[in-house]
């Protein structure tokens, strides 16, 4: 009786996955209208439901609370044993203790829709999971023998959302392929970013966001061999597929290559057999280290980018070549592609998996890189290094004896004595994510090709605005596993409490401290305390400021509980420098914030600012599109942050702007915003310090003009990037006294993300600029070059009683520049 029960199980267990609906049988719009993200997730919960190949893993939830899924997909018998072969691949590489038993398999990922108007990737990602799991296919079936799949069919639900409902909202009964069409034309901001508008697929390696922060605990407890990254591109554009092109980083290994070529091969007779067009080893690099192909590269898998022609393409388009690209189309070309990934991995995977293995055996024992140590001096904005090193699953510990050292210095760009002391960070090459490390911490990487997809210099140290060191040698000291912070002085009573300013926490508790109605004095004068040197910039409450508070002490006691360095200070009298009642210790004014969004206004630059403001120091920010700007209220704001973007304002919005600063606004204008004001009357800013200069300027286009009649049209690209810059790190010559650049460092190391050149301004405050014989890392073309010396990069400009502060790069850029975000903390909270 027992065994005939089981035979009815089996039998109707048999019968549920015969009839399983594929997406157009579960899905009735399926192919011919974008899919709402519910409907996608009640279509992989129906596959689950109704088979035993795969299983669903939950692993968060966007800004907006919607869902971040992923679905193990394998043979039955994988997924019952899923985690005992999850711990022995991590074991294999040094990430694990060892398993009861040893099962080896191939780890494939496939990640769809980073970018939400890109939707056919998470369309072709319901159909590849069906496909793989279908009882009727009995090709992959055989795959799945021996590979595990994890398939995230929407890294972006945000994104994928507000593109989706936007294009359900316009569409009506028939499809409009001509280009005049709406459905062509997404409005701002698009469906590309996620909630605070920021590129996912740039956030791999950083890990700013939620999405990414979420989905690489995920990552890095499967560490794949294989990475698939489905986008989509300008619709006219036929698939690609890899191998990729150049630069390809020095760290990609051979059999990384190797695989890239099997994988070109294989899917190239998919294609040839259906006619689609594509191209291979074309713009798509592999160098910068946050993409969804390098980051898994960077972490031994074969990372790669598939992209289909689509963006903008709605559910039909007319091509220039006349026919006509449907969401169908879309859907098939990303469904046979990386169904042909994972037949390559299972065919090859024998290789895969020992090529994997040899990755992480090699990369400890013969770093590729030119350093085998690195070294943080202990600063307050370590400890956010140490976060993103940890998310990274990067070892490290920290110093706890004194030793005298020599290294490459960061800062300098030479080699320099040093000494080690306890609580500086140490990391190691010598450890599992040995090729990650280097890549992060290097000061230099060779390109191979300078026509780059992105930016092509990012050494953290100088990111976070920390002395580092290199060393080629491994180092042998005691080290820890914590920084272990001396005991407070001991105190009679509270005069003041002291709180250093050297971090994203100072101006996080500092927004805190505003929001309670706090009074904070900033020290402009360096002074010393009993046992307390405050630096300029530091932060002092006074007790006496604050008589509204009855319990101060207990207070400042819960506000202070997550900033670990501050002290108390019982008199106000200093044992040199400045009392704390004098000039140099003014209070500061609670910023009240105004921020420009809309069309016109760069989306992700906008983003930056906003999750800046909303998330890194939680401070209420009030937004205003750019076309209601002219009903807007300026008494009830003293800041005005301005986004970069293509600022179209008539003379009466220019002129509120000027009559806001003259009265004692600040504006905060940055990169294209700069627009405003470039050779305004009233303004200093400006291109050419001489109309010599300008005249000059005109006479080198002239001239390069007429000598490009001789060059060929194969050269022309390469002519461009002559004048231009993907992302590179340039050395600023800064003024320490001034507030802008408290807490910086001696000197500030920019991301220069744009060609734009302004002279130093007269009769203002240059705070940032370029030297003469500066140091830059990453390609810088070699006209730009030549300009970029003796220009500014942030200057504050008096005019009546506000200021306006230039900033020609945003120094937000995707969140990640630690010491870009402290400056613009400096722009909102210190300059007064």
């Amino acid at each position: 009786m027992k065994s005939f029960f089981i035979s009815l199980i089996l039998l109707f267990s048999f019968a549920l996955q015969a009839q399983l609906k594929s997406p157009a049988q579960f899905l009735p719009g399926y192919g011919r209208q974008v899919t709402y993200h519910y409907q996608v997730e009640n279509y992989f919960n129906y596959l689950v439901q109704n088979s035993n190949s795969i299983v669903h893993k939950p692993y968060g939830q966007t800004n907006e609370e919607r869902g971040l899924n992923a679905y193990y997909i394998s043979a039955p018998e994988n997924l019952r044993n899923i985690e005992n072969i999850r711990q022995n691949h991590l074991y294999q590489i040094g990430m694990a203790s060892k398993p009861a038993v040893a099962t080896d398999k191939v780890i494939v990922w496939l990640s769809f829709n980073v970018h939400g108007n890109e939707p056919a990737g998470t369309e072709s990602a319901m159909n590849v999971a069906y496909e793989l799991v279908s009882p009727d296919n009995a090709e992959t079936k055989e795959w799945l023998q021996n590979t595990i799949v994890i398939l995230d069919p929407c890294l972006n639900p945000d994104g994928f959302s507000r593109y989706g409902n936007w294009l359900r909202s316009i569409s009506g009964k028939d499809i409009h392929p001509g280009l005049n069409d709406r459905e062509h034309m997404e409005p701002w901001p698009g469906g590309r970013e996620n909630h605070y508008l920021y590129d996912l697929n740039r956030d791999w390696a950083w890990q700013v966001q939620a999405e990414t922060q979420q989905r690489m605990l995920l990552y890095n407890d499967w560490m794949p061999m294989v990475h698939v990254d489905v986008h989509e591109m300008g619709f006219n554009e036929p698939y690609f597929f890899p191998p990729p092109a150049e630069p390809m980083h020095d760290f990609v290994t051979q059999a990384q290559k190797d695989f890239y070529a099997a994988i070109g091969e294989m899917t190239s007779k998919k294609f040839d057999s259906k006619g689609w067009s594509y191209y291979t080893r074309e713009v798509f690099d592999l160098f910068y280290p946050s993409y969804g192909d390098t980051y898994p590269t960077f972490n031994g898998a074969v990372g790669m980018t598939y992209e289909q022609g689509g963006i903008g393409a709605g559910r039909a388009v007319t091509l220039k070549s006349g026919g006509i690209l449907t969401l169908q189309d879309r859907i098939d070309h990303h469904t046979a592609a990386v169904l042909t990934a994972i037949e390559t991995a299972a065919w090859k995977r024998n290789k895969l998996i020992a090529n994997f293995r040899a990755y992480f055996k090699d990369s400890r024992e013969n770093p590729k890189g030119k350093y085998n140590t690195y070294i943080v001096k202990n600063h307050g904005k370590t400890e956010e290094l140490t976060k993103l090193l940890g998310r990274n699953k990067i070892q490290y510990a920290f110093a706890d004896e004194t030793k005298k050292l020599s290294g490459y210095h960061y800062q300098t760009g030479k080699e320099d004595d040093f000494i080690l002391e306890p609580n500086d960070l140490i990391v190691s090459v010598k450890q599992p994510k040995a090729v990650l490390t280097q890549v992060l911490f290097e000061p230099e990487q060779r390109l191979s090709d300078s026509l780059s997809y992105d930016i092509t210099a990012w050494a953290l140290p100088l990111a976070y605005g920390v002395d580092g060191y290199a060393l080629k040698r491994d180092l042998s000291v005691k080290t820890k596993k914590d920084i272990k912070y001396k005991g407070k002085f001991e105190y009679e009573r509270i005069y003041a409490y002291y709180i250093p300013w050297n971090g994203r926490a100072s101006a996080k508790l500092l927004a805190e401290l505003h929001k309670n109605k706090i009074k904070v004095r900033s020290a402009h004068k360096e002074s010393l305390f009993r046992g307390i040197k405050v630096s300029l910039g530091d932060l002092v409450v006074l007790k006496g400021d604050n008589p509204q508070l009855t319990q101060f002490d207990s207070a400042m006691n819960v506000m202070l509980e997550g900033k670990k360095d501050y002290e108390v200070i019982e008199s106000g009298f200093s044992i040199s420098g400045a009392d704390l009642g004098a000039e140099s210790y003014p209070l500061l004014e609670a910023p009240k914030v105004l921020l420009v969004a809309g069309k016109d206004i760069n989306s992700t630059d906008f983003g930056q600012v906003w999750f800046y403001m909303d998330q890194i120091i939680n401070y209420p920010v009030s937004i205003v599109d750019i076309q209601n700007f002219g009903n807007i209220n300026f008494n009830e704001y003293n800041t005005l942050i301005l986004p970069d973007g293509w600022y179209s304002f008539q003379e009466t919005d220019k002129t509120r702007i000027d009559t806001f600063i003259a009265n004692g606004g600040k504006v905060i204008a940055m990169a294209g915003a700069l627009n405003l004001f470039e050779d305004r009357q009233g303004y200093s800013l400006t291109k050419f310090a001489t109309d010599e200069a300008k005249n000059a300027e005109k006479d080198h286009e002239a001239s390069a003009m007429l000598n490009a009649r001789y060059y060929n049209y194969e050269s022309f690209l390469r002519r461009g990037i002559s004048s231009s810059v993907s992302g590179a790190i340039v050395e600023n010559v800064i003024d320490r006294t001034h507030p802008l650049n408290y807490g910086l460092g001696d000197k500030y190391f920019s991301l220069k993300i744009s060609d734009s050149c302004y002279q130093l301004l007269k009769g203002a405050a240059n705070t940032a600029y370029i030297p003469e014989g500066y140091k830059s890392f990453g390609f810088i073309g070699s006209d730009l070059k030549k300009k970029l010396a003796n220009t500014v990069t942030f200057a504050v400009e008096q005019k009546g009683s506000g200021q306006i502060i230039y900033m020609v790069d945003n120094p937000l850029f995707r969140g990640f520049w630690e010491n870009g975000n402290l400056l613009f903390s400096n722009a909102l909270f210190l300059v007064n």
